[in-house]
């Protein structure tokens, strides 16, 4: 199938450097520069929406600033998350595949059907039993199929040990999960 287009594009070819990486940094839905495959999931779209909003408002006034600021915290975060993700992905041994691991893309598929229970089920325990997601964070098919790549190099459990470990759960901190058991918001991908 052809790639879908980027969310944001940017046809003017006679951009300044600076404005290059401001246009690259709009295309930039997930937070890593220059991708611009992203998976249309409802976090990528969220940010969209406040993008386009943001470029809606008068530069600098202070309805602007906010949504400059919410947009940029909600990258710092998603950041954060692949961050640690990439972390424990390198303790494993993944350390010249972490970033392949993590790449998610329009094209991805799942590799077993078989698996997705298996995924769904090791992911929801993941945002349970560990700190490795925020507590506000919604769980991201993103980090389904990187679950689903895990079970098939047969590394997830060993991944979950090592992320029990490097984030524990602190006693008291709201689970993120409660309330989203049935992963509803996760839809299964088409084989």
């Amino acid at each position: 199938p052809p790639e879908k287009e980027p969310l944001v594009s940017g046809d003017n070819l006679y951009h300044s450097f600076g404005a290059t990486l401001a246009r690259d940094d709009e295309k930039n839905l997930w937070s890593l520069p220059h991708d611009v495959s992203h998976t249309e999931a409802d976090d990528d779209r969220i940010l969209y929406n406040l993008i386009v909003v943001r470029n809606q408002q008068v530069k600098d006034s202070e309805e602007w600033q906010k949504l400059n600021y919410d947009i940029y915290s909600l990258r710092q975060i998603r950041r954060e998350v692949r961050n640690r993700w990439k972390r424990i992905l390198e303790d494993l041994g993944f350390q010249k595949e972490a970033d392949s691991l993590l790449s998610v893309t329009k094209l991805s598929t799942m590799s077993d059907s078989k698996n997705t229970r298996k995924a769904r089920e090791m992911l929801l325990k993941l945002a349970e039993e560990t700190a490795i997601f925020p507590t506000s964070w919604e769980l991201s098919e993103r980090y389904l199929f990187v679950v689903d790549r895990l079970i098939a190099l047969d590394a997830a459990e060993e991944f979950f040990k090592i992320a029990s470990q490097t984030y524990p759960k602190k006693p008291g901190v709201p689970c993120l999960a409660d309330g989203q058991r049935n992963l509803h918001y996760l839809p299964l991908p088409s084989p």
